[in-house]
């Protein structure tokens, strides 16, 4: 019996919709974005890649001592390798920015803390504060199997900083602060582009000379 044109449409449709629902199913099963809601509490949704001798969370600071001897870097210069410092995260994908209020008492040779986007031991970046030759530093840190670090001098050598990390792409670029307001862009660098990555902050005392202490408030991520 012919099949009149309605009924060929109709049958087309009922195949286009069988082959349709494989790819439906598939996006159903992948996993939800981060729920971002204002005023959310970032800390609730965040664990420690190696441990610190100590943390509290009060409403919304997080106060951490450092390990002494720990430290963030890959090769680059005398074949030193380190991947014992502090880090407290929660995955992320796609483009974002992520945002904190990071201070310390900087004392010690090295000592830092920031911000961190991490994808495994040789494929990371941090920024932050950090302390050489008796000041504080805006440092840098890209790494893809070899480090590659820089600094500027600190905006102040006393004053809270707020840090933020921009990922677009297959780039971040860091920022800092004073006021959370008026930014001042300080590097910008290739990170890959696998989709879920791990963000947060972090904090170190590479020399370990005296206990290191560093707080963390005002933690913010969003689709960028």
């Amino acid at each position: 019996m012919p099949i009149t044109r309605r009924q060929l449409l109709h049958r087309s449709a009922l195949a286009a919709g069988a082959l349709a629902l494989p790819a439906i199913a598939a996006l159903a099963s992948e996993p939800a974005p981060l729920a971002l809601v204002p005023g959310d509490n970032l800390f609730n949704r965040m664990t420690w890649f190696n441990e610190p001798a100590s943390s509290k969370i009060n409403g919304g600071e997080l106060t951490v001592r450092s390990k002494p001897k720990t430290d963030f870097w890959q090769k680059t210069f005398d074949g030193y390798a380190a991947d014992t410092g502090h880090f407290f995260h929660l995955s992320a994908s796609g483009d974002f920015k992520f945002t904190a209020l990071c201070n310390g008492n900087f004392a010690t040779q090295y000592d830092q803390n920031g911000l961190m986007v991490r994808i495994d031991a040789d494929n990371w970046m941090r920024c932050g504060t950090e302390f050489i030759d008796g000041k504080r530093s805006a440092s840098v840190v890209f790494t893809r199997t070899y480090s590659d670090g820089s600094t500027l001098p600190d905006l102040s050598q006393s004053a809270p900083i707020w840090w933020r990390i921009v990922r677009k792409n297959d780039s971040i670029e860091t920022f800092c602060s004073l006021d959370d307001e008026k930014y001042m862009s300080v590097r910008m660098g290739y990170f890959p582009t696998q989709k879920t990555v791990e963000v947060g902050v972090m904090c170190c005392a590479p020399t370990g000379g005296r206990d290191f202490d560093s707080t963390f408030q005002s933690l913010k991520l969003e689709a960028s």
